[in-house]
């Protein structure tokens, strides 16, 4: 029976082993904010699923922290979470607690509630939660009652309590909704679904964040693993190591991240090995426009 690289892998990190991990280059794919000009990795971290854990069991808990841990020291910045994510912010503020520090870390997190009220208190726990002073990135939920939460967003924002102002979607819903607030809201941040298979985004989501000067998240960049379910069983085409490719991980992500609109990707994940492989993708040579059309067609025509 043959195996995949990432299921390898996987099997190293249960039996508590792991791959030589080499010296990390010096030059990551970095992208600027368009409302400040303020630069961050394009691979950051997702928390939905893969962070929330039973907090009575040490074991995963530990392994949370791991994750965070190898996650800053190989240069990422975002992390993505929600208080839809059951105890995720709970586990992010533990693991930031034990690590001892948050050097370079970029905290996103979102309101998840309707009422202003309401929106004030979530946001208030969210912030007591990760244990930090402000935190970078306030986003509105799925939109979830979108004209009450944004004045207050941009109030604390004036209050220095975040740094931006941002809105999500996610499974490629409510684009319609979407493109009405990119339209007529000042944003600094969207969050959307886009990947190598769903590229619904491409034809006006992207472009109107772009013509708006809107930094763009990219969630769901490995369909929760649909695309490994889909392709892992396959090599990579031998071109992939033209824009220094090893795994699959690294193929969907430089994908994403090539796109001029794209600033930062947050794939999620519990594993180790798995967050090297999403990590090593800020790094090495990124595809151009046709090199991206050549991945599409290899991927449709597996």
């Amino acid at each position: 029976m043959s195996i995949t690289r990432r299921q390898f892998l996987t099997c190293l990190a249960l039996i508590g082993l792991s791959p030589v991990v080499t010296a990390v280059p010096s030059a990551r794919h970095m992208r600027a904010i368009p409302s400040s000009g303020e630069k961050i990795p394009a691979i950051g971290l997702g928390s939905w699923l893969t962070f929330a854990i039973d907090l009575d069991d040490e074991n995963e808990l530990a392994s949370r922290v791991a994750i965070m841990r190898e996650f800053l020291q190989r240069g990422g910045g975002m992390l993505d979470s929600s208080p839809m994510y059951g105890v995720a912010q709970e586990v992010i503020g533990i693991s930031l607690k034990r690590i001892g520090h948050h050097d370079g870390l970029f905290s996103a997190t979102k309101v998840w509630t309707t009422g202003n009220r309401q929106g004030f208190l979530q946001m208030e726990e969210s912030m007591s939660l990760w244990g930090l002073p402000s935190l970078d990135l306030m986003q509105v939920h799925n939109l979830v009652d979108w004209e009450t939460h944004l004045p207050t967003l941009h109030e604390m924002k004036q209050d220095g309590e975040i740094r931006y102002v941002g809105v999500t979607t996610s499974h490629g819903r409510r684009h319609k909704e979407l493109l009405h607030v990119m339209r007529t809201q000042e944003l600094d941040f969207v969050q959307f679904t886009y990947n190598i298979l769903d590229r619904e985004a491409e034809q006006y989501l992207l472009p109107l964040a772009k013509e708006r000067g809107i930094a763009v998240i990219i969630n769901r960049p490995f369909q929760r693993g649909g695309l490994f379910d889909k392709f892992d069983r396959y090599p990579l085409p031998g071109w992939a190591s033209e824009i220094d490719c090893a795994n699959w991980a690294q193929f969907f992500l430089k994908f994403i991240i090539s796109h001029p609109a794209v600033t930062c990707a947050i794939p999620a994940t519990s594993q180790l090995p798995h967050l090297r492989e999403n990590m090593s993708a800020a790094y090495g040579r990124l595809p151009d426009q046709a090199m991206r059309q050549k991945m599409i067609r290899h991927v449709e025509n597996l």
